[in-house]
């Protein structure tokens, strides 16, 4: 497919569903930058981290849910192109709630197909999953030759919900308007692998959040287990060409869209072992990251002209400068165990020097009267320790205010907490 940059952008108006998200987001804000005379997002969030920049970029945004037909339906008056991002259930404890993955994923597609007859729009891009051909049995270099995964046997609700969502939009291709017999919408389904980029909220931040608590100390799957990911702007420049792939007004083509009815595996074209170091993972988790499955971009490449823009280690440099960038933004700390050790202590030395001794506060009374002799001076270490604490909680906030001042009262009751094991972090942070 041999097109211009911006063929079927310049001068048209767009629906993203899920505008506010990450992917939705950078989509709208590239629609706008190619010349799209109007980009509308439909989310349910009245806001999100790009919200302001969308604003500025003169996004409409509606704030709205796609199970409700009167939404989606003002979302998408006047519109030309939909993109379809918006979905549920994907990952960490979205994944058990199983009717809402069915209402937005499946009931919400109903909806958008619906509203998309009703309106008159002519090109639908549906943003789909790996999983609707991946059910936990490795596949190397998969094609979009597959078989749909049985949908009786996806052991979670995102990935049979997505299946059953993409079909009915895949079936739909070629629907007849309402009003104008002669307007036909065109669908086609992008089934990314795993997003990455900076920014990204689901898979990164849970890995990092995890691993600084200490918690980051057993992976799953062997170290020949391989899958891919796509860099966001590689799936924004997807969902681009597969907009453009579904334009019925080319001139010189004959017959249907390219893309008309079919579905593309995006990814960066590079596998990588893939591991999740964190033990709080669903069960429907485990399959997914413990098994070998990558796809090629072939199809997406002959037909749609597909080629990553950004190479991984682009991808991955850019992410990571990101959250290096964050984290030295946020307040650092020690592991869950540091924790656990210095509150339990606290509280052990204040139950022995202030509670009565009952039941196991008796216990723990014999214990500190083993190692200090006498409940006065177990009240004395313990007036000493909150004494220490305090004074160099007041320290950490006056040092804070000069080398980190937007955390400095996070400082303060970090360190009047743990103490010196706070502290040494806030020293760690001024050297820098």
């Amino acid at each position: 497919m041999h097109l211009s940059a911006n063929e079927g952008i310049e001068g048209v108006r767009f629906a993203v569903t899920g505008g506010q998200g990450f992917v939705g987001a950078a989509l709208c804000l590239e629609l706008l930058h190619r010349g799209a005379r109007e980009v509308r997002s439909l989310d349910l969030r009245a806001e999100s981290p790009w919200s302001q920049r969308l604003i500025d970029a003169g996004v409409r945004t509606f704030q709205g849910d796609i199970r409700k037909k009167d939404d989606v339906g003002r979302a998408f008056r006047g519109v030309d192109c939909v993109f379809h991002l918006a979905s549920y259930g994907m990952s960490g404890k979205e994944m058990v709630q199983t009717g809402r993955a069915d209402e937005v994923n499946i009931n919400g597609t109903c909806n958008v197909l619906d509203a998309c007859h009703e309106h008159g729009i002519r090109r639908l891009v549906y943003v789909s999953t790996y999983n609707v051909v991946f059910g936990g049995k490795p596949i190397v270099n998969g094609n979009e030759a597959l078989p749909y995964f049985p949908i009786e046997d996806h052991v979670d609700a995102y990935g049979r919900s997505k299946s059953i969502a993409e079909q009915l939009v895949l079936k739909s291709n070629g629907r007849q308007a309402k009003g104008d017999k002669s307007i036909r919408l065109y669908t086609c389904a992008i089934r990314p692998a795993a997003i990455y980029g900076p920014g990204e909220q689901r898979h990164l931040p849970r890995i990092l959040s995890l691993a600084k608590l200490g918690l980051a100390f057993f992976k799953i799957g062997g170290p020949d287990v391989k899958t891919d990911w796509v860099y966001v702007d590689n799936l924004v420049l997807a969902l681009i060409l597969a907009s453009m792939g579904l334009l019925d007004d080319i001139p010189d083509r004959k017959g249907t869209p390219v893309a008309a009815g079919q579905a593309y595996f995006i990814c960066d074209g590079k596998f990588y072992s893939k591991w999740i170091p964190q033990p709080l993972i669903l069960p429907a988790e485990v399959y997914k990251v413990g098994v070998t499955h990558y796809f090629s971009y072939l199809k997406a490449r002959e037909e749609l002209g597909y080629v990553p823009m950004v190479s991984p280690q682009e991808g991955l440099a850019a992410t990571i400068s990101y959250w290096q960038d964050r984290k030295r933004r946020e307040l650092d700390g020690p592991t869950i165990f540091t924790w656990l050790v210095v509150i339990l202590g606290m509280l052990g030395v204040f139950s022995a020097a202030c509670l009565p001794p009952v039941g196991p506060l008796k216990w723990i009374l014999d214990i500190h009267l083993l190692v200090f002799r006498s409940v006065l001076v177990i009240r004395l270490v313990l007036v000493m320790a909150v004494a220490l604490h305090f004074g160099e909680a007041m320290y950490a906030w006056f040092l804070a205010k000069k080398v980190d001042p937007r955390n400095a009262t996070g400082w303060f009751w970090q360190t009047f907490a743990l103490g010196i094991f706070s502290l040494r972090y806030l020293f760690k942070r001024a050297r820098e």
